[in-house]
């Protein structure tokens, strides 16, 4: 499991210019049911998106697809982690 961390490196209308296109990138790949949760962060400086079921080059792939990445109106912070607790409920969805 993966969280990506998203930093802005250009003014927000750069990426408001995007923005649609991104959000289509996103639900192709909750689609496919490798993204499970994405949002921005706050203040807004980037976005967070939760991944699983893909390896390591796997995700550069998808990420490399990214308009955002594209453009080079952010940069990626790939943090991989193995979560061993889960709140009730939570288990089902993350593994």
């Amino acid at each position: 499991m993966y969280i990506v961390l998203l930093h802005y490196v250009q003014p927000l209308a750069a990426i408001e210019a995007h923005l649609e296109e991104h959000r289509r990138f996103l639900d192709r790949h909750y689609a496919a049911g490798i993204f499970l949760a994405s949002g921005p962060q706050m203040p807004r400086t980037g976005g967070v998106i939760l991944v699983k079921g893909l390896s390591r080059e796997e995700l550069d792939g998808v990420l490399a697809e990214d308009p955002f990445y594209r453009e080079q109106i952010a940069s990626y912070q790939v943090i991989e982690f193995n979560p061993t607790k889960f709140g009730v409920g939570v288990e089902a969805i993350l593994t």
